[in-house]
C-alpha cells in the first residue's frame, strides 16, 4: 500500500519501520523477545515478592509494584507484536489494531509519570514527616490515589482516541515500528486543530504539574536528608537516588522520543528516524524493574533468596 493524494478509507496501516529493518529482522526479533522475557521475569518476581511478603506491604513497595505492573502492561503492548511482525515479515497493522496499540502505549506512558509523582510525594512524607507518615500515607491511601489516577488516565486517553476516530486519512505509511497517535497524525487529511490542542494542553498540564510536584518533593527531601544523621541520611539518599535514576531515564527517553518528531522533516535518514523510537521505547519499557530489583535491598535479597530456593527444590 502507498500514499494517496486523496481521502481513502483506511483499514490497514503500513509500519515503514519494519520494512527499513528487514535486513536485521531476526536479530531485532530475538533482542525484542530477550528483553521482553527478562523484563517480564523481573517484573513478575517483584510483584510476587511484594504480594507474598507481609513485611513489604508498605506504600513505597506498593507503588513499586504498581509501577512494574504498568511496565508489564507497556511491554505487552509493544514487544510481542514487534517480535511477531519481525519473525513473520508482516509490516501492516489494522486500523483498529493501530488505535488499540496507541491507546495502550499512551496509557502506559501517562500513568508512569503519575506513579513517579506519587512516589516522590511518598518519599518526601517519609523523610520530612516520619512521625505522621503512617497516618498521612497509609496503604489504603496509596491504593486509592493510584486507582483514581488510573481512572483519570483511562478517561483522558480514551478521549484522545475518540478524537482520532473522527479523522480521515490521505495515507497509510507510518514512519515507525509501532502505532501511536503522533505517528499517524501526519497522514490525516482533515483539520486536526482540536486534536493537537487537546493533546498539547493535556501534555503541558500533566507534565508541568507532575514535574513541579516531583522536583519540589525531591529537593525538599534532599535538604531534609542533609540535616539527618549519617546512617539515616545514607539510607534515605540511597532510596531517593533509586527513584531519581528511574525517573531520569523515563524523562530522557520521553524527550528523546519527542525530539524525534522535530527532526522528522528530512534532516535525518529514515533508518535513524526509525532507530530512535525503537531504542527509546525499548529502554523506557524495560529499565524500571531492573533498577528497582537491583538497587532496592529488600527486593534484591528476596529475589536472590527465592531464586536460590527454587533452584534447590529442582535439584
Amino acid at each position: 500500500m502507498s500514499l494517496s493524494p486523496k481521502n481513502i478509507s483506511v483499514t490497514h496501516f503500513v509500519l515503514v519501520g519494519l520494512i527499513e529493518i528487514e535486513s536485521f529482522r531476526y536479530v531485532c526479533a530475538l533482542l525484542a523477545l530477550a528483553l521482553f522475557s527478562v523484563t517480564l521475569f523481573m517484573s513478575s518476581m517483584i510483584v510476587y515478592i511484594i504480594w507474598t511478603e507481609k513485611s513489604l506491604h508498605e506504600p513505597m513497595y506498593i507503588l513499586i509494584c504498581i509501577m512494574v505492573i504498568n511496565v508489564m502492561f507497556g511491554n505487552t503492548s509493544y514487544f510481542p507484536k514487534l517480535a511477531i511482525d519481525l519473525l513473520s515479515g508482516c509490516s501492516t497493522i489494522s486500523f483498529v489494531g493501530c488505535l488499540c496499540q496507541s491507546f495502550c502505549i499512551d496509557l502506559y506512558g501517562t500513568y508512569e509519570i503519575f506513579t513517579f509523582t506519587i512516589m516522590a510525594y511518598d518519599r518526601y512524607l517519609a523523610v520530612g514527616h516520619p512521625l505522621r507518615y503512617h497516618t498521612l500515607m497509609t496503604n489504603i491511601t496509596t491504593q486509592t490515589i493510584s486507582l483514581a489516577l488510573c481512572v483519570f488516565n483511562v478517561v483522558i486517553v480514551t478521549v484522545n482516541i475518540l478524537l482520532t476516530l473522527r479523522l480521515t486519512f490521505c495515507g497509510v505509511n507510518i514512519n515507525n515500528v509501532y502505532c501511536e497517535i503522533m505517528s499517524i497524525q501526519p497522514l490525516v487529511c482533515n483539520d486536526i486543530t482540536i486534536n493537537v490542542m487537546y493533546r498539547t494542553i493535556l501534555t503541558l498540564f500533566i507534565s508541568i504539574g507532575c514535574l513541579l510536584v516531583i522536583m519540589y518533593c525531591y529537593i525538599r527531601t534532599v535538604v531534609i536528608c542533609l540535616k539527618l544523621s549519617a546512617e539515616s541520611s545514607h539510607k534515605a539518599i540511597h532510596t531517593l537516588m533509586t527513584h531519581i535514576l528511574a525517573f531520569s531515564i523515563y524523562i530522557v527517553t520521553v524527550l528523546f522520543l519527542n525530539f524525534r518528531y522535530s527532526l522528522s522533516t528530512g534532516s535525518i535518514s529514515t533508518k535513524v528516524d526509525i532507530i530512535i523510537p525503537l531504542i527509546g521505547s525499548s529502554i523506557a519499557t524495560s529499565a524500571n524493574p531492573l533498577i528497582y530489583g537491583i538497587r532496592t535491598k529488600a527486593l534484591r535479597e528476596k529475589i536472590v533468596c527465592n531464586l536460590h530456593n527454587w533452584h534447590t527444590k529442582r535439584i
